[in-house]
Order: C-alpha cells, then sequence, then structure tokens
C-alpha cells in the first residue's frame, strides 16, 4: 500500500461499514480507508476472515478501537437492526455504508434451478436493500452521509452465463440510481461502483446451475486489475464526490461505452461469446 503520510485526509475520523469486507475488493477497500484515517466497521458471514482482516489492519499501525468486526449474513434481515445498534453504540454516527456483499453465476438460463436465481437476488439485491434501509434512517437524522454499492459491469451489460448475475446487477444500478433522487435533499449521497474485471475469488466462488459453487478460476479475472488498485480507484473517486464509479482496465471497459453508442454491436459481441461457451462445452 502507499503510505498513508501521503493520503489525502477527507476520511480521516469518519466511520465506513463495508460489507462482503473479508476478501477481495470489500478486504482491500478496508484497508485502503483506513490508511486513510477512517475508522472501519467489517462485516461478512466468516467471522474467522474477519480477524483476519482486522489483524493485518492492527499490523499496519491501525489502532485496535478503530477496527470493529461485525458479522452479519446481509440475508438475515432481523439481525440487521442490532447491527446497526452496535455501530452507533461504538462511533455514534455512520458516515459511509459499503454494500459489497455479493456473489456470481456462471451457468445457462435452460440449467439453472429457480432457487439460484432467488439465492442470488436475496444476496445481491434485497440484502443491500435491506440494510441500507436500516442505516438511511441515521443518515437522514445526521443530515449527512453515503451509501455505496458495488454493482459490476454485468450491470450494465447482458452476458452469457450469467442470466442472474446481470439480472441482480441491474436491479441494484435501478434501486440506488432512484435512491439517489430521494434522498440528495436530505444531505444523504449514493454513489455506484461499476467493476470489470477484478483480481478475486470471485469466478471461483460464483453458483452453477445447480448451486453448487463453480470451484475453479477464469484467466479473465485471475488477471484483471488488482484488489488494492481497484479499492484505490474507488476510494479517490468516492474523496471526489464520484456518483458513477467505473473500475477496472482492458477491453471489458470498453463495453460500457459500447452500450451506450451502439448496442447492436454490443449484442452481437456477446451473442458471439455464448457461441464459444456453447461449443466449448
Amino acid at each position: 500500500m502507499s503510505d498513508p503520510q501521503q493520503q489525502p485526509q477527507s476520511f480521516r475520523d469518519q466511520v465506513i461499514w463495508i460489507t462482503g469486507a473479508s476478501s477481495g475488493i470489500g478486504e482491500s477497500l478496508a484497508r485502503s480507508f483506513a490508511a486513510r484515517g477512517a475508522a472501519v466497521v467489517l462485516s461478512a458471514r466468516r467471522e474467522a476472515e474477519l480477524q483476519r482482516v482486522r489483524q493485518q489492519l492492527l499490523e499496519e499501525g491501525v489502532s485496535a478501537e478503530r477496527v470493529m468486526v461485525l458479522p452479519l449474513d446481509v440475508t438475515d434481515y432481523a439481525a440487521m437492526p442490532a447491527a446497526v445498534q452496535r455501530v452507533q453504540d461504538s462511533f455514534a454516527h455512520i458516515d459511509m455504508l459499503i454494500n459489497n456483499a455479493g456473489i456470481s453465476q456462471r451457468s445457462f438460463c435452460v440449467d439453472t434451478d429457480m432457487e439460484v436465481y432467488r439465492t442470488l437476488f436475496e444476496v445481491d439485491v434485497l440484502g443491500q436493500i435491506a440494510l441500507t434501509k436500516q442505516v438511511l434512517p441515521v443518515m437522514i437524522a445526521q443530515g449527512s452521509g453515503r451509501l455505496v454499492v458495488t454493482s459490476s459491469i454485468a450491470g450494465k451489460v447482458g452476458a452469457p452465463q450469467r442470466t442472474g448475475y446481470c439480472a441482480a446487477k441491474h436491479a441494484v444500478m435501478g434501486f440506488f440510481d432512484a435512491l439517489r433522487t430521494e434522498v440528495a435533499h436530505q444531505g444523504v449521497r449514493v454513489s455506484t461502483v461499476v467493476p470489470g474485471f477484478i483480481a478475486t475469488n470471485v469466478a471461483r466462488n460464483a453458483l452453477t446451475g445447480s448451486g453448487a459453487a463453480k470451484a475453479s478460476a477464469e484467466a479473465d479475472i485471475d488477471e484483471g486489475m488488482d484488489a488494492d488498485r481497484c479499492a484505490e480507484v474507488v476510494v479517490e473517486a468516492l474523496a471526489r464526490g464520484e456518483e458513477e464509479i467505473p473500475v477496472g482496465e482492458g477491453p471489458i471497459m470498453g463495453l460500457l461505452d459500447l452500450k451506450r453508442d451502439d448496442p447492436q454491436q454490443l449484442f452481437r459481441t456477446m451473442e458471439a461469446m455464448a457461441a464459444q461457451l456453447l461449443t466449448a462445452e
């Protein structure tokens, strides 16, 4: 990581709550924000991994009172009010919520159980909405705050073997874009993050048509942007107040322009990709 002394201090003493903080982009965001002086709340299902991230932050010089481990399953709505209260009891305010928890998919629609679609929406959409609804009144009462969601290029572009994932990521883009219009006059801001290929375990953890984990790597993901660099780009953009934050490298990022400028060409490109995948099966 870069030297914390060289970092902008726009997040000093802010309280930033990150879901999906046990690995990947969420873990890297926690390190980046902590390096900028923020207190971080780390949430995910795997407490042991959250403790690992916490220990890493402590070894990097972050003081213990500025790191909270708060295990949370975003599908457990009943646990959310108590979780919000714990953050408030510890820090008195919540300056940013980053809805980063999520899971992907790798299966053709014809082979995908409905339960897989249900799981994708529970984790990637309804879980984000449920926690946001719990935190939003806190931010409205404060008169300030920022709500952030990690969407995806898949939230803008339809891609083969990702019908459920694309549907979920399009849904969160729509929800948070609409929410932005409702809360801006109350001092609450909304930002959507739109990653391309980032080097994380997202492909290995993706659901197959049966609901089992794919459990294998993908070169495009493994060779994608480093997660720490991704976090730096996102944090710098949030410091500038950006509301939609594309982040990634390589040709995949050009799909955003193609969707806007020549959607029919994008559709043909994605169809060719699907044909290749069918041939490979």
